[in-house]
């Protein structure tokens, strides 16, 4: 019985990543995407349009598909409601495993707001009876030049010392795609993924400027301090408490704890912040001098 793999956000940088991945190994895959005419990782393979919160396309989109990748939508209000519309629909579909990328940390009372979206996600996957595995993944380190001002050299924010165990996409996707393959991990399983050492941001600033060729540092700033110097920038209050929160939960210790995941399921340790911007110096181009 051949097993059709469905895969949402497939046009974003890790759901296509795991589209590639897919389609090399040889699975039966269908593209879920979100608005024709974007370029699709698998050109040659089967693609149905639907969004989130239109259930009755996101069940038709994925009538058939027996395992589902969920990447969780973009940060708004509305993200929870369109994650549980996404989800219901997909188990009338006849969906029978829901793999969620979810996020480090998520709880009712996560101290990064966004995060709480994904435990109430976790918890519609759970009532709905769907056989599910959930990968609660770690910041990006993709992100984490993007802290620092690119004239000033300096990241702020409410971070403290606290550490954050950051991950590189491609970990994240090879992860996704063994589990999404095989079964590696049991049904009802939550890992978290993430990279292979936890850092502070004065660290991160440090391995940055090697890096760039230029002087990066953190400045530690209160939480008063983190809301009024974004207060400027014409953003509603509730992406501004995700972003000040975001660095909080670095202070807090949320984001600091090393699982071995990666290791566990793909055989090899997960990729280093610095051996990551080796790897891809394109993600410099705004800091560095050269």
């Amino acid at each position: 019985m051949v097993t059709t793999i469905g895969v949402t956000g497939c046009t974003g940088k890790l759901g296509s990543m795991v589209a590639q991945r897919l389609s090399e190994a040889g699975a039966d895959l269908r593209l879920i995407a979100r608005t024709p005419g974007k370029e699709l990782p698998v050109p040659d393979a089967e693609v149905r349009y639907a969004e989130y919160g239109d259930g009755q396309l996101f069940e038709a989109a994925t009538a058939g598909v027996d395992t589902l990748l969920l990447v969780s939508a973009m940060e708004s209000e509305l993200r929870v409601a369109e994650h549980t519309t996404a989800i219901d629909a997909a188990v009338a579909a006849g969906v029978r495993r829901i793999v969620y990328i979810s996020f480090q940390g998520a709880a009712p009372e996560a101290t990064f707001t966004f995060a709480r979206d994904h435990w109430y996600t976790e918890q519609h996957i759970r009532q709905t009876g769907v056989e599910f595995t959930i990968l609660r993944d770690n910041n990006y380190q993709l992100h984490l030049p993007g802290l620092a001002d690119p004239e000033t050299g300096v990241i702020r924010g409410p971070a403290g010392t606290g550490r954050v165990a950051a991950v590189a996409h491609e970990d994240i996707a090879e992860v996704a795609t063994a589990v999404l393959l095989d079964g590696t991990l049991l049904p009802g399983e939550v890992r978290d993924v993430t990279g292979p050492q936890a850092l502070t941001l004065a660290e991160v600033a440090g391995i940055l400027s090697r890096h760039a060729g230029r002087t990066i540092t953190y400045e530690p700033e209160s939480i008063p301090e983190a809301y009024a110097s974004r207060a400027g920038y014409g953003a509603p209050e509730w992406m501004v408490a995700g972003w000040v929160t975001s660095y909080e939960a670095i202070a807090t210790g949320e984001l600091a704890a090393v699982s071995d995941t990666v290791q566990a399921i793909t055989g090899h340790l997960p990729t280093t912040f610095d051996r990551y911007l080796t790897d891809h110096p394109d993600i410099l181009s705004k800091l560095s001098t050269s």
